[in-house]
C-alpha cells in the first residue's frame, strides 16, 4: 500500500516522535525528587528511541533511492537532516547530561520526518544511484548538513539559554520555559557540544563540496557546474572555515559566534534546501 507514492509506513517516525514529545513536555511538570526516580526509565527510552531511528532511516531510504531513479528535494532534506540530528543525540546522550535539548529535537524530527510524505521531491538522476561513490557522497553530504543544522539549532538554543540566565529571577517564575531552561546542561557544556558538532560537520563538509564538483559529471554531465548550489556551498564552506579558525586562534564565543553560526548555516541552507522549497512549492516545478 502506497501514500502519495510512499510506503504506508512512512507517517510511523512523525507519529512517533510526536508521542515522545508529548512524554517530555509531560516530563517537565515533575518535580526533581520524580526525576531522579525517573532515571532508569529515561535509559529505557532512549532504547525504545532506537527502532524509531532505524525506521525512519529505512523510510527516507525508499523515498530518496526509488526505482524511478534518485529522488530528492527540500522535504527529504530536511528529514535526513533530522534524522542525523535525532541519531548524533541518541549517542551523545548516554555520556552527557543533553536530556533538556531532547524535546526540541524531537519536534522538529516530527515535524521534518513527516514532510516526504506531503512533498515527494523530484527525479535528479536515474543513473545515478546505481553508482556507489555516489551514494557514499550523498551519505556524507547529508551527515554534514545534518550536523551543521543540528549545530544552527544548538546555536540558537545557546542564544535563548543565555538570556534566561541574565533574567531577573522573579521575571522566571515556574513556567514551562522555565523549568526546561533549568533542566539544559551549563552554557559552557553547551558550548562544547556546538564546536565539537561544527568540527565534525565542518570535516564532512569539506568532503561534500569538493567530492560534489567531481559527481556534477554524474548529475549534470558536466566536469563542473556553477551554479547557486555549487557557489553557496563553496562559500558556507568558507564561512565555517573562519568561524572555526576564530575559535581556535582567539577563542571566539557568545553571541558573536552564534551569529556566525547562523548566517554560515542560512548560506549553506540557501545552498540546496531554499532553493528546491521554491521551485517546488512556490513555483511548483
Amino acid at each position: 500500500m502506497n501514500i502519495l507514492g510512499h510506503s504506508s509506513f512512512a507517517w510511523i517516525p512523525s507519529a512517533l516522535y510526536f508521542l515522545f514529545f508529548l512524554r517530555e513536555i509531560k516530563g517537565f511538570s515533575q518535580n526533581s525528587e520524580q526525576n531522579q526516580a525517573s532515571f532508569t526509565a529515561t535509559k529505557a527510552s532512549q532504547w525504545l528511541l532506537l527502532p524509531i531511528l532505524i525506521l525512519h532511516g529505512v523510510a527516507l531510504h525508499e523515498s530518496i533511492f526509488t526505482s524511478q531513479g534518485f529522488i530528492f528535494g527540500f522535504a527529504q532534506a530536511l528529514s535526513t537532516m533530522a534524522w542525523i540530528g535525532v541519531t548524533f543525540f541518541w549517542f551523545e546522550s548516554w555520556y552527557l547530561p543533553i536530556k533538556g535539548l531532547r524535546v526540541i529535537i524531537l519536534l522538529a524530527a516530527c515535524i521534518s520526518a513527516l514532510l516526504p510524505v506531503i512533498f515527494a521531491g523530484t527525479v535528479l538522476s536515474a543513473r545515478a544511484i546505481h553508482d556507489p561513490w555516489f551514494r557514499a557522497h550523498f551519505i556524507v553530504a547529508n551527515v554534514a548538513y545534518g550536523l551543521l543544522s543540528l549545530g544552527a539549532l544548538h546555536a540558537i538554543l545557546m542564544h535563548w539559554q543565555d538570556r534566561h540566565l541574565h533574567m531577573p529571577t522573579h521575571d522566571k517564575g515556574n513556567s514551562f520555559f522555565a523549568r526546561w531552561g533549568n533542566r539544559l546542561p551549563p552554557l559552557m557544556t553547551m558550548e562544547s557540544i556546538l564546536f565539537r558538532i561544527l568540527s565534525v560537520g565542518f570535516v564532512l563538509l569539506t568532503l561534500t563540496v569538493f567530492s560534489g564538483l567531481f559527481f556534477s559529471q554524474t548529475l549534470f554531465g558536466k566536469a563542473l557546474f556553477w551554479d547557486h548550489k555549487t557557489v553557496f556551498g563553496i562559500l558556507s564552506w568558507a564561512m565555517f572555515a573562519g568561524l572555526l579558525i576564530a575559535r581556535w586562534r582567539i577563542g571566539l564565543r557568545g553571541l558573536t559566534a552564534v551569529r556566525w553560526v547562523l548566517g554560515s548555516f542560512v548560506v549553506l541552507l540557501l545552498a540546496y534546501v531554499g532553493s528546491r522549497f521554491v521551485l517546488e512549492v512556490l513555483i511548483q516545478r
